[in-house]
């Protein structure tokens, strides 16, 4: 059946415009809802191992700003209209992820290499987490290293022990998750050592901390037929792309420009923001990223199993931009005392414009004493964040300091 819109991603994108989130949670959200529509019916194969299109991505921004939870409602409604596609729940252990996980068992059907019918079977879920507290237990060593292992998406049989019926063996287990928080919650609760890799290199962070527009009354923007229409043909298109099947291949141009970029990557010099070690993980695996990224965007915009070159030159491009929000996440992970305290001081003075040391004092003296004040506003003058300027205000020289963007020339 031919679809109704040439691209199922942008065609999303613009039926969410009278949201105020950021282009990016919409982005990411229709990548997480064409994945979850994909499920394990299509890889990419590796011989030793296979690109499937599942990914954990995570929406972080402050409460209220960015509307993270109902960003992804949206996308995940559309997904709940398609037939056979199973939900884990929000609040997890490791345990009843394996028990969603056995109850998602389907068989595919396909026509093996000799000719012959072949029924595969595979455990595919999709867990939308409006709380990532609720979800993520970082204490919870077990669940950890299981979201580890189920983010590779293997054809392997992954086991675990009920009480009341033994062992269970999954065969082909697959897990897609798109989950909100708040940095202040990511402060607060990840160490420092999932930065490097593990769990959080396989992570997709994207950040936002403004709403992209002020809309007041959603119902104004766009009038009710035309949304009820594009609804109904979004859904329609993510049922034909649901019952998409078999292994994508890449095109020659594409596996030239994969084995230049692999080259790139490996021996050329890393971009300033991803130079640290800490996201070592993360370049690791970002030919996974890439790929994982370029199944979906080909199966959002047509029916052939072939990556071509300039699909997998947008994932790249994408990815890259995403990493600026990305490196914004980990900054505040981990963060050791004085940098958080210089990140509080230069938020404080941004909201303000100029502050006098005393002003500024008083505003943040619950959170941090005289010492640690000190040593922090002139860590932040020193790194080029706050600038020392003197102003006159009532008649009166008073010094302060400024966001170093704001500084006036001399």
């Amino acid at each position: 059946m031919a679809r109704h819109f040439a691209n199922w991603i942008k065609s999303y994108i613009d039926y969410t415009r009278d949201s105020e989130s950021p282009d990016a949670f919409h982005f990411w959200t229709a990548v997480s809802t064409v994945a979850g529509a994909l499920r394990r019916r299509v890889w990419i194969d590796m011989r030793k191992f296979q690109w499937t299109p599942n990914f954990y991505i995570i929406l972080v921004g402050p409460p209220g700003i960015a509307t993270k939870s109902t960003s992804t409602r949206t996308g995940m409604k559309l997904l709940e209209s398609v037939p056979n596609i199973h939900f884990g729940p929000p609040s997890i252990t490791w345990q009843k992820l394996a028990d969603s996980l056995s109850d998602a068992i389907e068989h595919m059907k396909i026509i093996n290499g000799k000719g012959e019918e072949e029924f595969i079977p595979m455990s595919c879920i999709t867990v939308p987490v409006s709380e990532l507290g609720t979800f993520l237990k970082i204490e919870d060593s077990a669940l950890i290293d299981v979201l580890v292992d189920l983010w590779d998406g293997q054809q392997t049989k992954w086991g675990h022990a009920t009480k009341t019926s033994g062992t269970v063996d999954i065969r082909n287990p697959w897990l897609n998750i798109i989950a909100c928080t708040t940095p202040a919650w990511l402060k607060a609760n990840f160490p420092d050592n999932l930065i490097g890799g593990g769990l959080t290199s396989r992570i997709v962070f994207v950040f936002g901390d403004t709403k992209r527009s002020l809309i007041p009354y959603p119902d104004e923007v766009i009038p009710h037929a035309s949304y009820r229409d594009t609804e109904l043909k979004l859904k329609a298109d993510l049922l034909e792309i649901s019952n998409l099947q078999g292994e994508y291949t890449l095109s020659k141009d594409a596996r030239q420009w994969g084995h230049d970029w692999y080259t790139r990557h490996w021996t050329g010099t890393r971009p300033l923001y991803m130079a640290s070690d800490r996201y070592g993980g993360y370049h690791a695996r970002k030919q996974t990223h890439i790929h994982k990224l370029a199944l979906v965007l080909t199966a959002s915009s047509n029916n052939r199993r072939v990556i071509e070159r300039a699909t997998l030159e947008e994932a790249a491009q994408i990815l890259e931009a995403s990493e600026q929000h990305m490196i914004k996440v980990f900054e505040s992970i981990g963060m050791v005392s004085e940098a958080r305290h210089v990140s509080e001081l230069v938020a404080f003075v941004r909201a303000h414009s100029f502050l006098t040391s005393d002003h500024l004092f008083r505003l943040v003296q619950n959170i941090m004493t005289q010492k640690d004040f000190n040593e922090s506003i002139q860590a932040a003058v020193r790194g080029g964040m706050l600038s020392v300027e003197t102003r006159t205000i009532n008649g009166t020289v008073v010094r302060g300091v400024v966001p170093s963007f704001l500084q006036k020339a001399p």
